[in-house]
């Protein structure tokens, strides 16, 4: 027992200045209660309120910042200040997305039940925070908010990964947007894909594993994209349960359908495809 007891204490010593998920999930949920009323729990009446919450939140990030140095290389102060400074056009690049998942999603009847009730709209609000915090330099706190929210919906994006404007994911469970991924602007993309890396070499850990998704393109249910050097053109659409580990063309279409052998009474999926692109090589 007496081996086991410093064993703990050697661990809470080791980490004694880690901030935990619950503070980090507490903050992050503060902050989209600020930019998002429909998040709040008290709607703001003053726009002098908006200005004390902003810099008490600054404050807060400034105290975490400073307390676990090892998390960042810069000033903590300074490092807070800087995030707050460049929200503005995360929030205008969130909101973007909110109209991307409204103009695409038939089902939705306004901004308000997306806000409220949309998993895909929680989980890329949290990636783009977390972004943010990343471009910073600021370690292990963009990943604990990410996953966070990767716990809630079902839908994991890696903090590091590099999304454009407007993107949209419907219905959102089981989505996989792996470090180095690469998504262009007007991107929509549909349950269960995975956008993912061929190689789990630690020695890979540095290099783009994870495949590029260029502008205006749409992704259906249960497709896997793997691969750094796969690069999906512009304009195209991949099909659902689609596997793909080789780049697509521009204008593309991809995917599966059965054919039907009536002499041998068996039935084989085959891949269709446009631009003439060989995906069985």
């Amino acid at each position: 027992m007496d081996s086991f007891i410093r064993k703990i204490h050697l661990a809470h010593q080791e980490c004694s200045d880690c901030p935990s998920p619950k503070l980090i999930q507490t903050y992050f949920e503060d902050l989209l209660g600020l930019l998002f009323p429909e998040y709040s729990v008290q709607n703001i009446r003053e726009e002098e309120e908006v200005k004390s919450r902003l810099e008490n939140l600054q404050a807060q990030l400034a105290s975490i910042l400073t307390r676990n140095i090892h998390l960042h290389s810069g000033d903590g102060e300074k490092l807070a200040k800087r995030f707050f400074n460049d929200l503005e056009q995360v929030f205008d690049w969130i909101n973007q997305d909110v109209d991307a998942m409204f103009a695409g999603d038939p089902a939705a009847k306004s901004r308000t039940e997306i806000l409220r009730s949309y998993p895909g709209f929680y989980a890329i609000a949290a990636y783009r925070i977390a972004h943010l915090l990343l471009q910073l330099g600021i370690k292990l706190i963009p990943r604990m908010i990410t996953e966070f929210a990767h716990s809630r919906t079902g839908i994991d994006i890696h903090p590091g990964a590099q999304i454009g404007q407007f993107f949209c994911i419907d219905h959102g469970t089981g989505v996989v947007i792996g470090e180095t991924t690469v998504i262009g602007n007007q991107v929509k993309i549909y349950q269960g894909v995975t956008l993912g890396a061929l190689s789990v070499d630690k020695a890979d850990a540095d290099t783009k594993r994870h495949p590029t998704i260029e502008d205006n393109v749409i992704i259906y249910a249960g497709a896997t994209i793997l691969g750094g050097k796969t690069v999906i053109g512009k304009n195209s659409v991949i099909g659902g349960n689609v596997w793909l580990t080789k780049s697509v063309l521009p204008g593309s279409k991809v995917y599966y359908q059965t054919q039907m052998h009536h002499e041998e009474g068996t039935v084989t999926e085959v891949y269709v495809f446009k631009n003439d692109i060989d995906l069985s090589q």
